[in-house]
């Protein structure tokens, strides 16, 4: 990629993150991306470049967002910590004690804490579902309300790819009356002015980037091997191509329907790495924040088939993720899109793309690009 296809800015330090962003378009990696760092609550890097289309008939412009699949869960978490740092929500809570018809099946005993943390039992819908159930939100939750659990919750991890969204959102409804989508942007997007949406409207679409499908071999889809993936994973299944109709963008899917850029995604978190402060405005207490670091479970996750570690709503480093410093949570989505956010060094790291690559949470292209970042900041 030509250097006037890229813009933004990094500090001075961080010029090795420039060459690194533009290294994944030079040797193919990525078709648009954009890349964002914040340090003490402070953009010290945004990029962006390449193009927003295959065809690469769109630059990828400064405003330009993208679905970001399941970096959406962390948007849906710090709307779930920000509700129980008021003393809305209690995270050891059974979720009936919010949402009556919940208990039913076998379930009263589980926390909400088991839904923000993959280990209520409930990674899929058990019912064969269309692609467009996904955008009927009452039947999606009362079917879940109905559910037996697919393992004893609260034992084991499973991911919860699509669901979790639902389930979290749908105690935040309860306890607020307001969707998550609207609470998200009521009391975190609008008061920092960031460009991220849980139900996009259509005035946006122009600005939206296409999503690339995977390459062969490459999609959730190919993950299958047991029954409870099948059920999490194939029911209704993840069709890329669905990202560019207006029903998937407009309808709340907490989960993975998010839209937004890393500028967006790293200023949003920016809350969680400074403590609740983000834009000279407290959003909640550093207590609040600190939950997302409580560790929940860990082991086999029973959908990704390797260790996992969970704590509120983000993913925790260990064995198989090291991260350079331990009061450290991140969470990625499928595809590629990644955030991390550092409490220790108060940074967070943000990338979004539309050329998407194998796997669930993150690649190595947005790790490539924040571990110029760290050594930055070690220096």
């Amino acid at each position: 990629m030509a250097l006037d296809t890229m813009d933004g800015f990094v500090r001075d330090r961080f010029a090795a993150v420039r060459d690194a962003f533009e290294a994944n378009f030079t040797r193919g990696a990525d078709v648009g991306a954009s890349f964002c760092a914040t340090l003490e609550g402070e953009t010290v890097v945004d990029l962006w470049g390449g193009h927003a289309d295959e065809a690469r008939t769109r630059p990828w412009e400064k405003d330009t967002i993208v679905n970001v699949y399941s970096t959406t869960k962390t948007m849906t978490a710090l709307t779930a910590l920000l509700v129980a740092d008021r003393g809305e929500l209690d995270f050891d809570a059974p979720v009936a004690r919010y949402w009556p018809q919940f208990a039913a099946n076998g379930k009263a005993q589980i926390k909400v804490s088991h839904l923000m943390s993959h280990a209520a039992g409930l990674s899929g819908w058990k019912q064969p579902l269309a692609k467009h159930d996904l955008y009927d939100w009452d039947k999606m939750v009362d079917l879940l309300a109905a559910q037996a659990p697919l393992w004893p919750p609260g034992t084991q991890s499973g991911y919860h790819a699509l669901t979790q969204g639902h389930l979290v959102g749908e105690v935040i409804r309860r306890i607020t009356g307001r969707s998550i989508g609207r609470v998200f942007r009521e009391e975190i997007a609008e008061p920092l002015g960031a460009d991220f949406w849980i139900g996009l409207p259509a005035s946006q679409d122009a600005r939206v980037a296409d999503l690339i499908a995977p390459p062969p071999g490459g999609a959730i889809g190919d993950m299958v091997q047991s029954e409870i993936q099948a059920i999490t994973l194939d029911n209704p299944g993840v069709d890329v191509s669905e990202t560019r109709t207006r029903a998937w963008r407009g309808a709340e899917i907490p989960a993975a329907g998010g839209t937004g850029n890393a500028r967006s995604i790293a200023e949003i978190h920016a809350i969680l790495a400074n403590g609740g402060v983000a834009k000279g405005r407290r959003f909640m207490s550093e207590a609040g924040c600190r939950k997302a670091l409580e560790l929940q479970i860990e082991g086999e996750d029973l959908i990704f088939g390797a260790p996992a570690r969970f704590g509120m709503g983000f993913g925790l480093p260990g064995p198989m993720i090291q991260l350079p410093n331990p009061n450290t949570i991140f969470w990625g989505g499928y595809g590629g899109s990644l955030i991390v956010i550092d409490m220790d060094a108060r940074t967070t790291f943000a990338y979004a793309m539309n050329k998407m690559g194998a796997g669930t949470v993150g690649d190595m292209r947005a790790f490539s690009i924040i571990s110029a970042a760290w050594q930055a900041l070690a220096a």
